[in-house]
């Protein structure tokens, strides 16, 4: 269980912090983490690149001269993809590019890249990044002590917070080569893209609950009360069908011949009589 030393906005150290081993312990798996950002890359194209085909472009349809006897190549259209301004041949339409990736795979590429990121050092867990007034000023100098900036170039800096924190929101939206999200928009795309992932403390647990496989899998138990409703159902069409086997019974001595009523009730009489 890596043990990481908790900042101010100072640079002073403040305390420890214990992050679990599944979700900052994590191997590198790169072919993985390689298909969560293509993933992410094409769910985010808008797919609206198009060209006109021999159906949309301008021109008249009537055939300009005959088949035979011009000397020329034969014709049937202006807007045939062999002239000038004519329709484009197999160009590109509007689709969709986005497609679904299983939810434990972008979870653990997550995990593999937070991972790297705290193995490089370039992983810094922060007490608490709270400014008294949205001021792009006080933001920078709190970069620069973090040791964000170097020789007057800024690091991609990815910080990791309450979207809640107005003046952090305010303070670093003018910022180059900064972006602030929270923990629940935290994707594979900006770990990979930034070189500096700075957290807060509350941001990291929220991680650690987010992404912790244990915490994953505790939601599976409710999963089986279908299961189980199943199960019962079979119960309660064996007590309908007794519930109704007396009305079959009924409906099967009306639907009998008058004779048959007659010849059935007949020893019934008779016990009734010897009985008298």
């Amino acid at each position: 269980m890596p043990t990481v030393k908790v900042r101010n906005l100072k640079n002073k150290e403040v305390g420890d912090i214990q992050l679990p081993d599944a979700v900052f312990g994590a191997e590198l798996n790169e072919s993985l983490i390689h298909a969560a950002v293509m993933n992410y890359r094409a769910n985010g194209r808008q797919g609206t690149s198009a060209t006109k085909t021999r159906g949309n472009v301008s021109g008249s349809g009537r055939k300009l001269w005959k088949q035979k006897g011009t000397g020329r190549a034969r014709i049937a259209s202006l807007r045939s993809p062999l002239w000038k301004g004519g329709g484009n041949v197999h160009g590109p339409q509007p689709r969709d590019w986005s497609y679904q990736m299983p939810k434990k795979m972008r979870r653990g590429a997550l995990r593999s890249a937070l991972s790297e990121r705290l193995r490089e050092g370039n992983l810094i867990i922060v007490d608490e990044i709270g400014f008294s007034a949205p001021k792009t000023k006080d933001f920078l100098e709190a970069l620069s002590a973090l040791g964000l900036i170097e020789n007057a170039k800024r690091a991609k800096t990815l910080i990791v917070d309450s979207l809640d924190n107005a003046n952090l929101v305010l303070s670093s939206r003018n910022v180059q080569k900064t972006k602030v999200t929270n923990s629940f928009g935290l994707n594979i795309y900006d770990i990979v893209y930034h070189e500096k992932v700075v957290i807060s403390k509350a941001a990291a647990e929220e991680i650690v609950s987010l992404l912790d496989p244990k915490q994953e899998g505790a939601a599976e138990p409710v999963a089986e009360a279908p299961a189980k409703a199943k199960k019962a159902a079979p119960a309660k069409k064996e007590a309908k069908a007794d519930a109704e086997a007396p009305a079959k019974e009924k409906k099967a001595a009306a639907k009998k011949p008058a004779v048959e009523v007659a010849e059935e009730a007949a020893p019934a009489a008779e016990e009734a009589s010897d009985n008298e």
